[in-house]
């Protein structure tokens, strides 16, 4: 029987299926780190102390969900993105992409809600606002004569990994059992033309 096994595609589906089952084991682990990043959001959101803007690279993901306020010193531009109003209204949000003093690269800033995508009109200044995901500072008080933005809430950061892992178990279950039905095959086909 071990003879009609052929080897390389055995090596090759034993290959694939050890690579699925450890892609849904690092799923399973990135669940936990998600786990532990929400509830630290949560807390962080709860704090009413303000901290400053983080100035090094990969400071945001400690304080997200803090309240900070910022100085716009320049507004590079203003691009309207699909938006929820405080109210749960559905629009633009207005991104403005501002200059930092001490920082080289641009942070995002939403500075307020509206109906219409027609990009604001905003010169900069000071902002108090939440971090938000990805480093962007939404604004606790709308400038530019818009209206409130809905705010930041940790509970929208996507926690799906026990899907993926699932779904990984399952990719590997299947392949297994397809390449079972293909040998079972393959042995009935050699028996028969014997």
């Amino acid at each position: 029987m071990t003879a009609r096994i052929p080897i390389i595609p055995t090596i090759i589906v034993g290959g694939a299926i050890a690579v699925m089952i450890a892609l849904g084991f690092w799923q399973l682990s990135r669940m936990d780190q998600k786990e532990a990043l929400i509830a630290q959001a949560e807390q962080n959101l709860r704090m009413s102390s303000e901290v400053e803007y983080p100035r090094a690279p990969g400071g945001v993901d400690g304080v997200l969900y803090r309240r900070t306020t910022i100085d716009c010193l320049e507004v590079l531009a203003v691009s309207p993105r699909a938006g929820t109003s405080a109210s749960g209204a559905k629009g633009w949000a207005q991104r403005a992409s501002c200059t930092l003093s001490g920082l080289d690269s641009p942070v995002d800033v939403d500075i307020g809600w509206s109906v219409r995508p027609e990009a604001a009109e905003w010169a900069g200044g000071e902002v108090r606002g939440t971090i938000a995901p990805g480093g962007r500072v939404v604004a606790a008080e709308p400038v530019a004569g818009l209206e409130l933005l809905a705010s930041p809430d940790p509970r929208d950061l996507p926690n799906n990994h026990l899907a993926y892992a699932g779904q990984w178990f399952f990719f590997a279950l299947t392949a297994l059992a397809i390449y079972i039905l293909a040998l079972r095959r393959r042995s009935a086909t050699k028996a028969r033309d014997d």
